[in-house]
């Protein structure tokens, strides 16, 4: 019977359970044998990483033909534009691809987040807002290139949920079971 977990992977943690040039990896979490994320996130971003052995429900849930959103807040370097969020919901040029249409907007008010070791650098001339950003693929720091491409550089990155799926209430580093109801396309 395949099982689901939902965890807050950290900063700095890599999605996969063997370690890799001295970074932390999923191995230390205590989270159990024979599951495997579902998608990935960069070791310098955070958040909600869905672990299973379902490999037909990973599937399900990737493939962008599917449409199954994500949901990131990211912090970014000084207040978008409504036409600088503009351009990016319509979908940008990034390297050799088109990226689909988004949602994006300011979060108001912004949001409480757990303290990230290290802290994102601050300086006090430069306002930094969160974003909240849903996509339906996920290209290699996606996301990142698309904060830069429109001028607001990403400074820190949690994925806060995957189709129906929510972080609410874990805690960085903290994983939970759910049943497979619980996840819904």
């Amino acid at each position: 019977m395949p099982r689901y977990f939902l965890f807050h992977k950290p900063y700095g943690v890599l999605s996969q359970f063997t370690p890799e040039d001295g970074a932390r990896s999923l191995a230390e979490f205590g989270l159990p044998k024979g599951v495997y994320p579902a998608g990935r996130l960069d070791k310098d971003s955070e958040g909600l990483l869905l672990l299973t052995d379902d490999g037909p429900l990973i599937e399900r849930l990737l493939n962008p033909r599917n449409e199954k959103p994500k949901t990131y807040w990211a912090l970014v370097e000084r207040v978008p534009t409504e036409e600088a969020l503009q351009r990016m919901r319509a979908g940008l040029r990034i390297e050799d691809y088109q990226t689909r249409p988004c949602a994006a907007a300011l979060l108001d008010p912004q949001p409480e987040v757990p303290p990230r070791e290290p802290p994102v650098r601050l300086r006090k001339s430069v306002q930094d807002v969160w974003l909240e950003v849903r996509i339906v693929e996920g290209k290699n720091r996606q996301l990142r290139k698309m904060t830069a491409a429109i001028g607001h550089p990403t400074l820190r990155l949690v994925r806060q949920g995957m189709a129906n799926l929510r972080l609410d209430g874990l805690a960085p580093g903290a994983w939970r079971e759910i049943g497979r109801t619980d996840i819904q396309f």
